[in-house]
């Protein structure tokens, strides 16, 4: 048996898998963030551990975990966790949501020109090295003090084995990394004052990245020594529990945000336009990812306002595929990263008339979400991916009518399957079995069942092709009268 660990935001997941990727137990404990002033999000390293091992009695409860052979580690990216020569943590974690190093982000840029080329990605609040340069301005004696900066998964890692182990795919989010080389980059460590000598060891997310320690096995009731697979970014995990590991396979996630994620064979990108250019858990593999900040959550809002449940709103527009509607909707609740990187760009419905109502702006929403996808999907082609198979997964892929909507918006089909919830916890549970060498990479990480293929509607492509370009339009036209 192999377990998953997914450390996210809100909660920590674990499951319990068999060879034949069978789910044994499952566990799911919530964690709170700390947001003691404005733009600031932390959360405290000691609490993920002690939640940690409350989940580990609950899969205990379950069942017996003595034929325990690997553990793989997933979690939520870009956070800082820093630890002194003792192995201590010296502050609460910055989260990767965390927006107070906006100034440390055009520092770094301009300490660095070649940035962009290196990392493959712009300088955001949300990525670690910013946080890094804002601690060395702010909290001087800190780090003075900092003996190793881990990610928050990494964390977890060196309480289960003592080591200071990450792999390429979390790792490649820090903006310490040269990406293409799958290394750290000496230039991007300088310029914030760090050297490798603090930076955890590399491996890729396939091998083994440390065993865990005896003490724990023993009380844990764990046979032999289990090993810890190197892992991944949260992304690349969820990537690695669908399938999606070959060159051209690719996922939209229809999530609270949203992200659309292609595999690529080579390492490429687009950063100018807001694209993420990674490395995948996998060996000689890379990703780009074009976010969306509010996705599923943009139904959620209007769910609330219109005081109707999801469910409710997207049953009144029918079962059927629909003609494309006249009102549009800038999803813009939370602002925008791909491919605007603004954070100032707001919401907006446009078109009202006195004949419109909760029908026209249910529609207006799910398809102002489907062209923000199409506005990712347009920076990944320009960056030159090549996009085959799209999963669709996430919360949002229970309703047949917003796959349609997709599917027509993206020109390309979209594939639903069995369980489009399958989180990261099963791929890191994946990439315990393959470091393990319970199987090869294809053999492991095969897709879920396949509950349809949703085509897109060529009767409607054409308009949605006119409404996009109206989108974009529309966008461009009130860039200048968003503010902070």
């Amino acid at each position: 048996m192999f377990l998953g660990i997914d450390l996210g935001t809100s909660a920590i997941k674990l499951l319990v898998i068999d060879e034949s990727n069978s789910v044994l137990a499952e566990s799911n404990i919530s964690l709170d963030v700390s947001r003691p002033q404005p733009l600031w999000s932390e959360q405290e390293p000691d609490e993920w551990w002690r939640a940690l091992l409350k989940g580990i009695e609950d899969l205990k409860s379950q069942t017996s975990l003595s034929d325990l052979k690997g553990i793989g580690l997933s979690g939520q990216m870009h956070g800082a966790v820093l630890l002194d020569k003792n192995g201590e943590v010296l502050r609460p974690a910055i989260l990767w949501n965390d927006g107070r190093s906006g100034k440390e982000c055009f520092e770094l840029e301009d300490a660095v020109p070649d940035l962009h080329r290196i990392t493959g990605n712009l300088a955001m609040p949300g990525f670690t090295a910013p946080k890094l340069l804002w601690i060395r301005k702010n909290e001087p004696e800190i780090f003075s003090r900092i003996r190793t900066v881990l990610l928050p998964k990494d964390f977890l890692r060196f309480r289960l084995c003592g080591e200071a182990i990450s792999d390429m795919s979390d790792s490649s989010g820090t903006l310490w990394m040269d990406t293409a080389a799958r290394d750290w980059s000496e230039i991007m460590l300088a310029a914030t004052s760090l050297s490798r000598d603090q930076m955890p060891r590399l491996v890729e997310g396939t091998s083994p990245g440390g065993v865990l320690r005896s003490e724990l096995r023993r009380e844990w009731g764990i046979a032999a020594n289990p090993i810890i697979a190197g892992g991944a970014g949260d992304n690349a995990a969820g990537a690695v529990g669908i399938g999606v590991i070959k060159s051209g396979s690719a996922f939209v996630s229809l999530g609270t945000s949203g992200v659309y994620f292609v595999v690529n064979p080579r390492f490429i990108h687009n950063p100018k336009q807001g694209s993420h250019a990674f490395c995948h858990c996998i060996p000689d593999t890379w990703h780009q990812m074009g976010v969306i900040l509010s996705a599923s959550s943009c139904l959620s809002w209007l769910s609330s306002v219109l005081k109707q449940n999801e469910g409710e709103l997207i049953s009144s527009l029918g079962s059927s595929p629909l003609k494309p509607g006249e009102v549009m909707f800038l999803p813009y609740l939370s602002g925008e990263r791909t491919p605007h990187n603004n954070p100032n760009a707001q919401g907006v419905f446009f078109g009202l008339r006195h004949e419109h109502g909760t029908k026209e702006l249910t529609q207006a929403v799910l398809e102002g979400v489907a062209f923000a996808f199409g506005d990712c999907q347009q920076v990944l082609l320009d960056a030159g991916a090549e996009i085959d198979e799209v999963s669709l997964i996430g919360g949002g892929a229970r309703s047949y009518l917003w796959a349609h909507i997709l599917a027509s918006v993206l020109e390309r089909p979209m594939i639903r399957h069995d369980s489009p919830e399958m989180g990261p916890a099963v791929g890191a549970a994946r990439l315990a079995m393959i470091a393990f060498n319970n199987g090869s990479l294809e053999e492991i990480c095969q897709q879920p069942g396949i509950k349809e293929i949703v085509e897109p509607n060529l009767k409607y492509v054409p308009q949605y092709r006119q409404n996009q370009e109206r989108y974009r339009r529309l966008y461009r036209h009130l860039e200048e009268d968003f503010s902070e």
